[in-house]
C-alpha cells in the first residue's frame, strides 16, 4: 500500500527533480533521521502486486455479488476474503446445530492432609470416559473406556464409603513456560479483546492514534521480528526494572508465526531507542490510549525475559470399593519457583483451563495412606463448538493464510454490516441469510471459497511482490482460465440458470423434516403447507425439532382488540423487519391498512392494545419549518424526523412522541449523517450552543479520534483533553482556534 501511494504520488505531481522512497516503522526523530540515511527507488514489484490484488477485489466482488442480487436478495456482496470468513462462521454454526450433547459423570474427591482435590479416572483398570472422548453426535469414540451414569456413579460412592486410600504413584517433572511473542497486529487484536474488550476496529483506531502521536510502531504488520535497538532498550530495561536473573543469555528469536507472512515492518512495540514505561505517557494520552499501551509494553518486555519456572506433581490415589472394584483417582499441581517472564505480563487465553492455575500438593509418598473428606457426584455434559469471536475468527483466518493484517478489522465490519453476522456478547452469530449466501457459494463457486484456494492467491500475490509472477499473465489465467480451469468470468456469466434459486435459499434444520426459507422479506420455517415466522433474534442453533413445534403451532397473528374509532381488529404480527402492528380493514376497503413496528422495548407477548394505538398515530406530524412539514417516522434503521429530503436520527424511540419543533430545528442544523447499516454513531456528549455561532455542539467519535463539532467546524480533541472532562467552554475554544488555522 504504502509504494503504491508514493507510486501515485509521483505519477500526479510529476517532480523534476529526483525521487527516493524512504521507510520508517515508527514516528520518533531518531526513526526518521534513519530512514533519510537510507533511502531507495520505488519498487515497482510492489506496486504491480498491490495493483493486482485491488483489481483482483473488484473482479471478485463486481462478478459474484450480482449472481446473490438475482439468486438470493438484493443488496447483498461477496469478496475474497469476506465470503470465506463468512463461511467460517456458518460452518461453526452448521456444527453447532448438528451437535449432540452427551451427558457424563465421575468423582470428585478431597484428600488430607493438605486438603486437596483429585478426580475419578479410571475403574478396574479402564479410564473414565470425559468430554474429549465423545464425537460430536454424542457417542463415545472408544468403547473400551468407562461411561458412568448418575445411578452408576452414586452407586459406586457409597460402596467407596470406608474405603482405604492410598497414594500408586506420584511423579514429579520440571515445569518451564516459555514467553509469547511481541504483538502483531492479529494477536494485538485478540489480547486487546480479551484483556480491554475491545473490538478490533476499536483497537485499530487507538492503536492508530498511538502510532500518529509517537508511543508504538506501526500498528499492521504480521512480524513478530523486533530491530536491534528495540531488543537492546526491552533488556536494558528488564534488567532496570526486575534484575538481572530476569534477562536471557541472548535476546529471543521469534520465529515466523503466521503462513503468508509479508513481515514488511518489525512487531508492535513502544516507539524509540528507548521505551516510556505506562506511567510516564499516562498523562498524555487517553485511558483506552494508555491500556492498549500498558498492553503493547508489557508485551514488548516479556518476549525478551527468562521462562517461568517450577514443578508439577502428578499423583495416582487407589482404592477397593465394597464391591471389588479398583479406582484410581488423578492430582496434579504446579509450583512455580522462578516468575519470570510472569513478572512482567500474563497472556489471556480465549478458554482457560485448570491447568493455567498455579495449585500447590502436599508432600507424599508412594503407599501413604490419605483420608478421605468428601466424595461427591459430579455431572457433566458436552457442549458444542464455541462460536467465534472477532479475535478467534481473525486467528482462524490468520492460521490458514487468508487476508492480511491492515484487511482483518475492515472484513469484521463488513460481515456484520452486511447483515450476514450479528454479535451476541463478544459471539459472532450466522444470520440464515449468511447460510443462504454460503450455499450458494459452496455449491456453484466452490473454489472460490476454498480455504486454501484462498491462501494460495495470498501465495501468488507474494510472487508478484518479489518479481517470479507477472500480473498481466496471473489476472488473465484467474479471469479468463487456464488449463482446466474455466476461471471467473466463465462461472459468473455462463449456466447461471442451473442456480436453484430455491434451493441455495432453504435451510435444512437436523433432526427435523421442516426447513429455514430466505425470502424476499426475511427467513421463515416451511413443513409442507405449514409456514410461521422467525423471531428476528433468533439464533440458528436454538432452532432445534421442539424449537420447530413451537412456531410451527403458533398463530400467525395475535389480536389486541378494537380500535374504538374505527372499529377495526388491531392486531401484532412478525415481520420481514420483526414484529409490527397493523389493523385488518372491511372487506373491498381501497385504502391501505396502517402499520408500525413495535419499539424494541416492546414484545408481542407483552404490547398492550394502548400501546398499539399509540404507535398507529405515527409517523407523527411536529410541525412547520420554512413552509415545509416535518414529521416523526420510526423506520428499519431506528427513530428519525424528516423535512422533506432531510432526515436526522433521533436517539430513542419515545422521542417520536415528545420531539418537539424546536428539537427539530436543532436536529436538521447538524450536519447529515448517512443513515443505515454502517451509519455514524450518536454524539457522545451535548455541550450546548456555540458562543459564536449559535450553533448546537456535540462531541462525538470520529475515525481519529474524539472530537467537537458545530455542524460546520470539526476539532480533534487534543492530549490532555477527555471525553469525560470536556466543557462547554473548552469545546468553544477549541472550535475558535480551529476556525482561526482555517481563516
Amino acid at each position: 500500500e504504502g509504494e503504491a501511494i508514493a507510486w501515485h504520488l509521483v505519477e500526479v505531481l510529476k517532480p523534476k527533480v529526483p525521487v527516493r522512497r524512504m521507510v520508517f516503522h515508527e514516528i520518533t526523530r531518531e526513526a526518521i533521521a534513519r530512514a533519510l540515511e537510507d533511502t531507495r527507488a520505488i519498487d515497482q514489484r510492489l506496486v504491480d502486486a498491490q495493483e493486482t490484488r485491488r483489481i483482483l477485489d473488484r473482479l471478485y466482488g463486481y462478478g459474484v455479488s450480482p449472481v446473490l442480487w438475482k439468486k438470493v436478495t438484493k443488496g447483498l456482496s461477496a469478496g475474497r476474503v469476506q465470503s470465506v470468513a463468512t463461511r467460517l462462521v456458518v460452518q461453526r454454526e452448521r456444527e453447532r446445530m448438528a451437535f449432540v450433547s452427551a451427558e457424563y459423570w465421575d468423582l470428585l474427591a478431597t484428600f488430607d492432609p493438605g486438603t486437596f482435590e483429585a478426580r475419578l479416572v479410571a475403574v478396574d483398570g479402564h479410564r473414565v470416559a470425559q468430554g474429549r472422548d465423545f464425537a460430536p453426535d454424542g457417542v463415545l469414540r472408544d468403547e473400551a473406556l468407562v461411561r458412568l451414569d448418575e445411578p452408576g456413579v452414586k452407586g459406586l460412592a457409597e460402596r467407596l464409603d470406608g474405603a482405604s486410600f492410598t497414594v500408586r504413584t506420584s511423579e514429579e517433572k520440571p515445569y518451564r513456560r516459555r514467553p509469547a511473542a511481541p504483538f502483531r497486529t492479529a494477536t494485538l487484536q485478540q489480547e486487546a479483546s480479551r484483556k480491554l474488550r475491545f473490538s478490533a476496529q476499536t483497537t485499530m483506531r487507538v492503536a492508530q492514534r498511538l502510532y500518529e502521536s509517537g508511543y508504538i510502531t506501526y500498528m499492521r504488520t504480521d512480524s513478530t521480528t523486533l530491530s536491534e535497538s528495540a531488543l537492546d532498550a526491552a533488556r536494558a530495561q528488564v534488567r532496570e526494572l526486575f534484575g538481572d536473573d530476569y534477562v536471557p543469555e541472548k535476546p529471543r528469536a521469534y520465529g515466523r508465526a503466521v503462513a503468508n507472512a509479508q513481515e514488511a515492518h518489525e512487531a508492535i512495540r513502544p516507539a524509540g531507542d528507548t521505551f516510556r514505561t505506562p506511567d510516564e505517557v499516562k498523562g498524555d494520552v487517553s485511558r483506552d490510549e494508555h491500556g492498549l499501551y500498558d498492553l503493547i509494553w508489557k508485551r514488548t518486555l516479556a518476549s525478551q525475559m527468562e521462562d517461568a519456572r517450577g514443578q508439577t506433581v502428578s499423583l495416582r490415589i487407589g482404592a477397593t470399593s465394597k464391591g471389588g472394584e479398583d479406582v484410581e483417582l488423578a492430582a496434579s499441581g504446579t509450583v512455580i519457583t522462578f516468575r519470570g517472564f510472569l513478572a512482567a505480563y500474563e497472556p489471556g487465553r480465549d478458554e482457560p483451563s485448570d491447568d493455567d492455575e498455579e495449585r500447590k500438593l502436599p508432600q507424599l509418598t508412594v503407599g501413604q495412606e490419605v483420608t478421605l473428606l468428601t466424595l461427591e457426584p459430579d455431572g457433566h455434559a458436552t457442549t458444542p463448538p464455541p462460536r467465534y469471536t472477532e479475535p478467534t475468527l481473525v486467528k482462524a483466518l490468520e492460521d490458514r493464510g487468508i487476508g492480511r493484517p491492515s484487511t482483518y478489522a475492515a472484513i469484521l465490519s463488513t460481515i456484520v454490516d452486511r447483515g450476514y453476522v450479528f454479535k451476541k456478547g463478544t459471539a459472532l452469530v450466522p444470520t440464515f441469510l449468511a447460510f443462504a449466501v454460503v450455499n450458494l457459494l459452496e455449491r456453484h463457486f466452490e473454489q472460490l471459497v476454498d480455504y486454501d484456494f484462498t491462501a494460495r492467491m495470498e501465495d501468488d500475490l507474494d510472487r508478484i511482490a518479489s518479481g517470479d509472477e507477472e500480473r498481466s499473465a496471473w489476472l488473465k489465467r484467474f479471469y479468463f482460465g487456464d488449463d482446466g480451469d474455466p476461471g471467473l468470468h466463465h462461472l459468473v456469466t455462463e449456466n447461471l440458470d442451473e442456480i436453484d434459486a430455491r434451493a441455495v435459499n432453504s435451510i435444512a434444520i437436523p433432526r427435523t423434516d421442516a426447513v429455514v426459507r430466505v425470502g424476499r422479506y426475511g427467513p421463515y420455517l416451511e413443513r409442507g403447507e405449514q409456514r410461521a415466522s422467525l423471531p428476528a433474534d433468533l439464533e440458528p442453533d436454538e432452532l432445534t425439532a421442539e424449537k420447530v413445534e413451537e412456531l410451527l403451532a403458533r398463530p400467525d397473528s395475535q389480536s389486541l382488540g378494537q380500535d374504538p374509532s374505527t372499529g377495526n381488529d388491531v392486531i401484532v404480527r412478525s415481520g420481514r423487519y420483526g414484529p409490527y402492528i397493523t389493523e385488518v380493514l372491511p372487506e373491498g376497503a381501497e385504502e391501505k391498512p396502517r402499520t408500525a413496528s413495535l419499539f424494541s422495548s416492546m414484545s408481542t407477548e407483552s404490547v398492550t392494545l394502548d400501546e398499539a394505538l399509540r404507535l398507529l398515530t405515527l409517523p407523527r406530524v411536529v410541525g412547520t419549518i420554512d413552509d415545509e412539514e416535518v414529521t416523526a417516522q420510526n423506520g428499519r434503521y431506528g427513530p428519525y424526523i424528516k423535512k422533506g429530503a432531510e432526515s436526522r436520527s433521533l436517539e430513542t424511540e419515545e422521542q417520536l412522541f415528545t420531539v418537539t419543533l424546536d428539537d427539530a430545528r436543532a436536529l436538521l442544523a447538524q450536519p447529515a449523517r448517512r443513515r443505515g447499516r454502517g451509519s455514524a454513531k450518536a454524539p457522545l456528549r451535548e455541550l450546548g450552543a456555540d458562543p459564536t455561532t449559535g450553533r448546537p455542539v456535540v462531541l462525538k467519535e470520529g475515525r481519529f479520534g474524539p472530537y467537537v463539532t458545530d455542524g460546520e467546524t470539526n476539532a480533534s480533541l487534543r492530549r490532555g483533553d477527555t471525553v469525560e472532562g470536556v466543557t462547554s467552554e473548552r469545546a468553544a475554544e477549541l472550535l475558535a482556534e480551529r476556525r482561526a488555522k482555517s481563516a
